[in-house]
């Protein structure tokens, strides 16, 4: 006979019960522990669409006026424009008239994030500028704008109408010299 109450076939028994509830335990460890990597992916994943949401909402927001102060900016071009002729005569109270309605104009638009930008003498960006002729300067560097047709204008800092130049070329070297002559 054995020494112990616990050994020989019910101690044998209960040591694999033991073993196939450690077994078990083990497993659905794994399982809880698959769950919750799959619910972290699911919340991140979550909170990733959720913040690209916000985003294209804000981007939308911020550019759905885009096609108006488009179809604006003629106008502006055209006060521009009467603003030019004006200076060569000697100021009235149209003239005055008409700078307000500009300068009102464009503080409008710069509240919705449409600025003006420079070009003259800038190096010609085509991202940026429109080519509509070329002229020979001798006096500014190559492909640098000469002049500017009409202004360009960025919407938040991205182009939203290039500006229309004529851009500067090296004067050509092809024509009759004084050697040949």
């Amino acid at each position: 006979m054995s020494d112990s109450f616990f050994d020989g076939p019910v101690a044998d028994e209960g040591a694999e019960e033991i073993q196939r509830l450690r077994e078990a335990l083990e497993v659905k460890t794994r399982e809880v522990e698959a769950q919750q990597d799959r619910y972290l992916r699911a919340v991140a994943e979550f909170d990733n669409v959720r913040k690209r949401a916000a985003r294209e909402r804000e981007e939308y927001t911020r550019y759905a006026n885009e096609s108006l102060l488009r179809d604006i900016l003629p106008v502006l071009d055209n006060l521009d424009r009467a603003m030019q002729a004006a200076r060569s005569e000697p100021a009235t109270s149209l003239t005055t008239g008409v700078e307000l309605i500009q300068r009102e104009l464009l503080r409008i638009l710069e509240k919705y994030g449409v600025a003006p930008f420079d070009s003259v003498g800038q190096p010609f960006d085509p991202e940026r500028h429109e080519a509509i002729a070329r002229v020979q300067r001798p006096d500014l560097p190559d492909m640098s704008v000469a002049g500017e047709t009409a202004r360009g204008y960025l919407l938040h800092g991205r182009v939203l109408r290039p500006a229309m130049v004529t851009v500067a070329v090296a004067p050509d070297d092809s024509g009759p010299s004084a050697a040949d002559a």
